[in-house]
C-alpha cells in the first residue's frame, strides 16, 4: 500500500529505508512464537518454542513446512495457519513498539528519506502493529503478505516495497531482526542492518549478511548519522 511522501500522492523521495515490523519495530516476535506453539499443539504437534522462534519472520506457510515433518497430513496445514491467526489476533492489544521506534521513523522521514514498512505479515496483523507504532505520519508506503508470492528469505516482499515507494535497491537500506531479513536483502544487494531485539544474536545476524547490528531502534537512533543510514541522509542533504 502506497501513501505518497508526506501523505501527498505523487510526492516521492529518491532514497529510503525499508523496515521489517515484527521483532524490529514492534515487540511481537515472542507473541508470534507462543501463538504458533499453541496452534501446533491444537493439531497434535509438539514443536519446541526455540525452533519456532528461529523461524519467525518467514511467511506462515513456509514456517509450517519447515517445522513439521514431510510425512504429516498436510490437509491440516490451513487449520494451523487459521489457528495461529486467531491466537495472535487475540494478543493485538498487547503489541508495543520498541523504545525509539517512532523517533527512528521520524528522523529518517525528517532527513528526506522514504520510510517503507516491508512486512510479510498478514494485512490485519500489520494494521494492528501500525496502530501500536502510531507513526503513520512518517510512513510513505507499506507491504503485507498480500503483496508477495514467496515469503522471506525470498526477496519478493522487498521488491514489492521498493515498487510501492518508487525506490531503487541501490538507494535503500533494509532494517530487520531475523536471519531471513538479512538473506532477503542480500538477494537484492540491499545493505542490511540487524536488530537483536527480536531475539537473534548479533553473530547470527552478521553471519546472515548484516553489515551493522544494533540492540534495537534506540541504539540505532543514537548512532544514526554514523550508520549506513547516515550515509543516505548525507547524500539526501546534498541533493
Amino acid at each position: 500500500m502506497a501513501f505518497g511522501g508526506d501523505g501527498q500522492a505523487g510526492t516521492w523521495r529518491r532514497r529510503g529505508v525499508l523496515f521489517d515490523v515484527d521483532g524490529t519495530l514492534v515487540d511481537s516476535a515472542y507473541l508470534h512464537t507462543l501463538a504458533w506453539w499453541q496452534a501446533f499443539r491444537q493439531q497434535g504437534h509438539d514443536v519446541p518454542m526455540a525452533s519456532i522462534h528461529y523461524c519467525v519472520g518467514m511467511g506462515g506457510r513456509r514456517l509450517v513446512d519447515t517445522l513439521l515433518p514431510a510425512s504429516r497430513d498436510k490437509a491440516v496445514d490451513d487449520e494451523i495457519l487459521t489457528s495461529h491467526a486467531a491466537l495472535f489476533a487475540a494478543r493485538w492489544t498487547q503489541l508495543r513498539p520498541f523504545d525509539g521506534s517512532k523517533e527512528l521513523l521520524a528522523q529518517c522521514h525528517a532527513g528526506g528519506l522514504a520510510v517503507v514498512l516491508a512486512s510479510s505479515a498478514r494485512k490485519q496483523d500489520l494494521e494492528a502493529a501500525r496502530r501500536a507504532l502510531d507513526s503513520d505520519a512518517f510512513i510513505h508506503a507499506a507491504t503485507s503478505a498480500n503483496d508477495a508470492k514467496a515469503s522471506k528469505p525470498a526477496p519478493d516482499i522487498l521488491v514489492a516495497a521498493l515498487k510501492a515507494a518508487s525506490l531503487e535497491a541501490s538507494n535503500t537500506v533494509y532494517v530487520g531482526d531475523a536471519v531471513w531479513d538479512m538473506q532477503a536483502a542480500g538477494a537484492l544487494g540491499i545493505p542490511a542492518v540487524g536488530f537483536s531485539c527480536g531475539g537473534r544474536s548479533a553473530a547470527e545476524l552478521t553471519n546472515a549478511g548484516a553489515i551493522e547490528v544494533y540492540e534495537g531502534p534506540r541504539q540505532l537512533l543514537a548512532s544514526l548519522h554514523s550508520s549506513v543510514i547516515g550515509r543516505l541522509l548525507a547524500l539526501e542533504s546534498r541533493a
